[in-house]
């Protein structure tokens, strides 16, 4: 079921430099977020409307690991939410632990989704390539240069969402 644009989330994705592609891809996450969202009570919907429209807004300045960082600082720059920020800072893989930011010289940060909401869009974007729908095993196979513990735990994520949102 497709869902109405979010002028103001595709204002901000705009302003911040992000292409059409990196746009379509953000509409394609939210489309599959909101599936689950919708499908738990006790899921704030709006957020994880607002999030994974805006997960990827750090690509408007840097298509590497950094973008999920720089995006959610941007938005924090922005006054926008803490909870979107995290969204948006946590949407990577399954997260990231403060120990393998620095490892990836990002800032020392736990970047694990926490939240439903996190959880969701998190687990809506592996399951979105460019604007294509995939299986969470096609996604888990083109990651196979991610540590086995990272691959396991976004396995683990896919299962756990699937379960809240049944």
């Amino acid at each position: 079921m497709p869902h109405q644009p979010d002028e103001s989330c595709e204002d901000l994705l705009h302003e911040a430099g992000c292409s059409d592609k990196v746009i379509a891809h953000c509409r394609a996450v939210r489309d599959v977020a909101l599936g689950y969202a919708v499908l738990n009570v006790l899921v704030r919907v709006d957020l994880v409307r607002k999030g994974s429209m805006l997960h990827d807004i750090g690509r408007g300045s840097t298509h590497t690991i950094m973008h999920a960082q720089q995006g959610a600082d941007l938005l924090r720059d922005l006054g926008i939410s803490e909870e979107i920020a995290r969204i948006v800072e946590c949407h990577t893989g399954a997260g990231l632990t403060a120990d393998e930011c620095t490892l990836l010289r990002l800032f020392p940060r736990d970047c694990i989704p926490r939240t439903t909401e996190e959880k969701i869009v998190t687990h809506a974007d592996n399951l979105i390539e460019g604007r294509k729908r995939v299986i969470i095993e096609e996604s888990i196979a083109s990651a196979f240069y991610l540590p086995r513990k990272v691959r396991r735990r976004i396995y683990h994520l896919s299962q756990e969402v699937e379960l809240l949102c049944d």
